[in-house]
């Protein structure tokens, strides 16, 4: 018997192996209280700090954030995958649609000053900074069949989870069901269509890219760390990702991203509209 199985044999052992792990941190966890986190980026105050997680290599993550919360990506080690589903906190039926997101905007590659827009014609969150360029919002997120083809196994509990199943676990946390995943972008892993429509994978920028958004209302945010499924490596290749959120201002009616355009405009409209229930 291992020294470990030896000290959790009974109920009273296992409390003093629980209690002896207090404060032990490990490479992929949250930060608790959240107002620990490190590293923070220029003008962030600890205090103002709202979520610090890192994301394992096939991890998941969920969070709802308040309107004016900032929320920055940050691919570690430059082989994450962080596919990202979006809900109204309020009333998660509505939700991220990506293809309005990128038919209203007249754009498909998503940058600074882009709109994640809602099924319902408003702004769930907007970008405002970007150093990876290296994004994807036409192919999705793998499934259990296309990982178990293409690895092995592709269920939750396996060496190998796909994306999809991630977004069950997450979403299960605010009451969601499968009839909630909805199509997702993904970030640190770039896809672009080519001039005679064919489907180039890009890859990711290099460790330490990172992209923030500003929530426009309450919002959940769900995100599954997964392999894209255009990646051509054969093996299950992905690192870790920082999730850090902290709180922010509205966004005020001056805004440049609010007013870059007429159709982006009036997404604000919409959002501002009914937030004034």
């Amino acid at each position: 018997m291992s020294d470990t199985l030896a000290s959790t044999a009974d109920p009273a052992s296992a409390r003093a192996h629980a209690r002896a792990m207090s404060g032990t941190r490990v490479e992929w966890m949250p930060t608790v209280p959240a107002t620990d986190a490190a590293d923070l980026p220029a003008g962030v105050d600890a205090e103002s700090v709202l979520w610090d997680e890192t994301i394992a290599p096939g991890g998941y993550a969920a969070k709802r954030l308040n309107r004016g919360a900032r929320l920055r990506l940050t691919d570690l080690k430059g082989d994450a995958c962080v596919s990202m589903l979006v809900f109204n906190a309020e009333r998660p039926i509505e939700r991220l649609n990506v293809a309005d997101t990128q038919k209203v905007q007249w754009n498909a590659y998503l940058k600074v000053g882009s709109l994640l827009l809602s099924d319902m014609g408003k702004v769930l969150m907007s970008i405002t900074e970007d150093t990876s360029g290296r994004h994807d919002a036409f192919c999705g997120c793998s499934n259990a069949a296309g990982n178990a083809a293409r690895y092995g196994d592709g269920d939750n509990w396996g060496a190998h989870p796909n994306a999809r199943d991630r977004f069950l676990l997450a979403a299960a946390k605010f009451g969601l069901s499968r009839r909630d995943i909805h199509p997702c972008v993904s970030w640190f892993k770039g896809v672009a269509i080519g001039p005679d429509g064919e489907t180039r994978f890009d890859g990711a920028q290099g460790p330490g890219a990172a992209i923030t958004l500003r929530a426009e209302m309450d919002v959940i945010v769900a995100l599954a760390n997964c392999p894209h499924v255009l990646d051509p490596r054969p093996d299950y290749t992905v690192t870790a990702a920082r999730a850090l959120a902290w709180r922010g201002a509205p966004t005020p009616a001056d805004d440049a991203i609010r007013n870059a355009t007429p159709e982006g405009l009036r997404a604000f409209l919409n959002t501002e509209e009914d937030l004034r229930r």
